[in-house]
């Protein structure tokens, strides 16, 4: 039997050592809710014997919360995981499931204030305009299983730039490379300043008007729309430019670039999880992996200077 301890450790993990315990802390109240709701689902009304009576969990808490961030940081398969908690593999599915839609649930982490976690595009406006932070905006894609044939909206996935069959998420970070928020995936042929309207971005810059968002070459439209508030690059002059303004627009790209590129940084945070390298698993369980592995990475923003 292997060590508790060992699969406990941060290069299991993927967090540090004193997060598990935060983590315990935070999310046993919801489990134990969440299973007392399906058991009482299944039974049909309420419980019968006191509480605490009846048959134990094979895979406790603890465990539960160990397999799910093996899983997540690894890519290990349940049936491996399975042999090393010795239980069964449908236990562990089970368990990755319930812990996974907790961790997408809580949201990113802020500095200096561990009781405010942001869920919302909203809550990252609100919160940019009180501190007087400047944002970073960026989408990343994540190859994934293709539809199968005779399916509809297997085109949907298609990714013209990757060659491949890809999700995109949108993912929203500030100077220093501190992850605040992020999306839920959409298949790769929306563009990126669509799926940013989609959520709510221009609603939010017309709420606060004092937030400012770095953008790359592939969100003109925000740009056009929201002058002054979206900001990015401008274009590269045409051969009958003259040289003045080459060298000028060259300038402003090249100081715009260093001060993107931390969004770029929060992107890599993330792709160092197995789980988003590439997409072996089911495309609907893809939005809510993402989440959960995005708020893990924003606790070190409680931590990191």
């Amino acid at each position: 039997m292997v060590s508790q301890a060992v699969l406990a450790h941060q290069l299991f993990t993927g967090i540090s050592r004193q997060r598990p315990a935060c983590l315990v802390e935070e999310l046993a109240g919801p489990w134990q809710a969440v299973v007392e709701g399906r058991r009482h689902e299944a039974r049909g009304g309420a419980r019968k014997r006191a509480a605490g009576r009846g048959p134990r969990h094979q895979l406790v808490f603890v465990d539960r919360l160990v397999v799910t961030l093996i899983h997540l940081r690894h890519d290990l398969p349940h049936s491996v995981l399975a042999l090393l908690f010795l239980v069964d593999r449908s236990t562990v599915t089970r368990a990755i499931g319930e812990i996974r839609t907790l961790l997408a649930g809580r949201g990113c982490a802020v500095p200096d204030r561990p009781n405010l976690r942001l869920r919302t595009l909203a809550d990252v406006f609100a919160y940019a305009q009180a501190e007087g932070i400047e944002l970073r905006l960026d989408a990343t894609e994540i190859q994934v299983r293709r539809p199968l044939a005779g399916r509809g909206g297997r085109r949907a996935f298609v990714s013209g730039k990757k060659k491949q069959n890809t999700m995109k998420a949108t993912v929203i970070a500030d100077a220093q490379g501190r992850t605040f928020w992020t999306d839920a995936l959409r298949p790769r042929r929306m563009h990126d300043a669509t799926v940013a309207r989609n959520e709510g971005i221009d609603t939010c810059f017309r709420h606060f008007a004092d937030v400012e968002i770095l953008l790359d070459d592939g969100n003109l439209g925000l740009r056009r729309d929201h002058p002054g508030q979206a900001v990015t690059p401008p274009r590269k002059g045409n051969k009958i430019s003259p040289p003045e303004v080459l060298e000028a627009r060259l300038r402003a790209r090249h100081r715009h670039s260093p001060k993107r590129i931390t969004v770029e940084h929060a992107l890599a945070d993330h792709k160092r999880w197995k789980q988003l390298v590439r997409g072996t698993h089911r495309r609907e369980t893809l939005p809510t992996t993402y989440r959960a592995i995005a708020s893990l990475v924003s606790d070190r923003n409680t931590t990191t200077r």
